[in-house]
């Protein structure tokens, strides 16, 4: 068994008292030797933090302690190195930035669908339209198969994208994913608004389908923000890196384009001589 838990989960409730919030978690995860990141603001907390299993444990239990986070449900996964390098414990103004106002998953969600749900739509042929929401470059890593990917290289963006979707979409079923689940917490309600009729999003997202499901109806692997790079199916670290130059993640394959050169370059910010 690997001797880190990484632990990642978000929860879309109301939160007051930031500051000494910010501070209180601040020492615990200091205290218990935990590496990762924790943003917190008035509509919720957002994090993803890894240490050895007594010490996950025992921060979980405090997160629980809190009012309005007594029934989070983390995602785990496991390594043999902590994926971060330091501990970190920020306000901010969302947990995942989006800009749209108005918007509000705690008390106007879409509709969330099992991941062993969306497997089974799937393997009957169900008509339905899998729509990714993430940025190009997590999606050039893997994605379902025949997925609508609106090209977005930020969350930012997304509304503009919606835009830009086939009209008769706004009559068909359709259900949103992302990584573990959270921007398509803003993305489904958003898309609501903006006249689409029947609107899933995938509940946790890729990191939960894999957990539940395996690879079916997925090719290649899932893009994550820490030091794995990537995952695969099976929650496994990938061989997949960034580049030292633009910070573009690089598959095995695209690591032996000619082009890459570790710490130099590679297939995406070559520059011919």
């Amino acid at each position: 068994m690997s001797d880190f838990v990484n632990l990642s989960v978000y929860k879309f409730t109301p939160l007051t008292g930031l500051t000494e919030l910010r501070d209180h978690l601040r020492t615990v995860s200091h205290a218990r030797g935990l590496r990762g990141t924790v943003l917190l603001s008035a509509e919720g907390i957002n994090l993803f933090v890894a240490g050895t299993r007594p010490h996950i444990d025992a921060f979980v239990a405090e997160l629980r302690a809190i009012p309005g986070l007594a029934d989070l449900a983390p995602k785990e996964s496991v390594s043999a190195e902590p994926p971060f390098n330091r501990m970190l414990v920020k306000i901010k103004k969302e947990i995942i930035a989006f800009g749209v106002p108005g918007i509000d998953p705690a008390h106007r969600p879409s509709p969330k669908l099992p991941a062993r749900t969306l497997k089974q739509w799937l393997d009957e042929g169900r008509p339905v339209t899998l729509l990714d929401t993430r940025n190009d470059y997590e999606v050039r890593m893997g994605t379902f198969r025949g997925a609508t990917i609106p090209h977005i290289d930020h969350f930012r963006e997304f509304p503009d994208a919606v835009q830009r979707l086939p009209a008769d979409l706004k009559d068909r079923p359709l259900v949103l994913f992302c990584t573990g689940g959270i921007r398509c917490e803003k993305a489904g309600p958003f898309m609501e608004l903006a006249g689409f009729k029947h609107v899933h999003q995938l509940d946790g997202g890729i990191l939960k389908y894999f957990e539940e499901c395996g690879g079916a109806h997925f090719d290649g692997e899932c893009f994550v923000f820490d030091r794995r790079v990537g995952v695969d199916p099976a929650l496994r670290e990938t061989q997949s890196v960034l580049c030292f130059n633009c910070q573009m993640p690089l598959t095995a394959a695209e690591q032996r384009d000619p082009r890459y050169v570790p710490d130099v370059s590679c297939p995406h910010c070559h520059v011919a001589p």
